[in-house]
């Protein structure tokens, strides 16, 4: 694989992982990708983590499942400071051709062991990233594996979204116990926001831009002290953050009214 990034590191951790993926897969490999910030032009070194995608012609189960545990489990015990802020998973093409709500493969950032994880309408959100932005390692181009998706669809992702995590938080806030995820949360309700209006998804940074000028100064503040502080900031209270996500479920309620 040539270097696809900027990052010497981040290329050399995505070259062995490619190499590790078809020696197990064999046959049924047909392309590994990326999307997320690498892809959309917006990865920072200090706080973003390598977003990839595999393809393979068949889902993954039984003992090329557990193979592919034990390789991640390996590659996360290595040197690369990437070695566990990668998030990943592994979609057959029919499964990655429309979205159905099913289990697949995953490997959350932070962690080097893969799980089933049943993706929900997030999922529909980030194929449109990866058919409009995504970057093909190997295979085929990635938007020819993926049918186009509506602003209607991804509205109703959003809406879906929204209910079954984001609006449980006015109730039950503790995934919004740090700085960092309250950051995370306050830009991600922009992208939201955006997308309800729009039907268009952009990157979380470019939506924060978009957001400040139509939101009221308060939450305003609230935008421009996440994007400055993607990390996290004190600054920014758990009752910041459950205003602004109830920005955002009004307007997911205002559509699906």
């Amino acid at each position: 694989m040539q270097p696809t990034t900027p990052y010497a590191d981040v290329n050399a951790i995505l070259s062995d992982l490619l190499a590790r993926v078809q020696a197990i897969l064999g046959e049924n490999f047909v392309g590994m990708y990326l999307y997320g910030s690498l892809a959309t032009g917006t990865f920072d070194p200090d706080s973003s983590d390598i977003d990839f995608l595999v393809a393979t012609q068949t889902e993954v189960q039984g003992e090329r499942f557990r193979q592919l545990q034990a390789m991640h489990t390996a590659l996360g015990q290595t040197d690369s400071k990437w070695a566990i802020q990668m998030e990943g998973a592994y979609i057959s093409l029919p499964e990655l051709r429309r979205y159905s709500e099913r289990q697949h493969p995953y490997l959350d950032r932070g962690a080097s062991n893969l799980v089933m994880e049943t993706f929900h309408t997030d999922w529909v959100v980030q194929r449109y990233i990866l058919r409009e932005y995504g970057i093909t390692l190997v295979g085929p181009p990635i938007r020819d594996l993926i049918d186009p998706i509506s602003g209607d669809d991804l509205r109703q992702a959003m809406v879906a979204m929204m209910a079954v995590w984001w609006e449980l938080m006015l109730d039950d806030p503790a995934p919004l116990n740090t700085d960092g995820y309250r950051a995370y949360a306050i830009m991600t309700m922009c992208r939201v926001l955006y997308t309800m209006e729009t039907g268009d998804v952009l990157p979380k940074g470019a939506a924060v831009k978009w957001a400040i000028p139509r939101l009221d100064a308060k939450h305003a503040k609230l935008a421009h002290l996440a994007a400055t502080h993607r990390n996290g900031t004190p600054e920014i209270t758990l009752s910041d953050v459950q205003s602004m996500i109830q920005l955002a479920v009004d307007a997911c309620r205002a559509w699906n009214f």
